[in-house]
């Protein structure tokens, strides 16, 4: 079987974020990663070195070990 990519790789909303971080899409993803299960699942199966690039372009916090 072909291993799919997980969506928040390509969301539009986080695109919305990278694009303006103050618009109101962009704020709303922003919010809203703090607790989607599928943000969760994305961002704990990326490589420690992703994940911690992303915390520091994201100010993300969660699932530190």
């Amino acid at each position: 079987m072909e291993k799919k990519e997980k969506p928040c790789a390509n969301c539009k909303f986080r695109a919305r974020y990278d694009k303006n971080p103050q618009s109101l899409l962009g704020r709303f993803w922003r919010w809203h990663i703090n607790f989607c299960p599928g943000w969760k699942g994305y961002f704990t199966s990326l490589p420690a070195e992703e994940q911690q690039a992303l915390r520091d372009k994201y100010q993300f916090t969660k699932y530190t070990k």
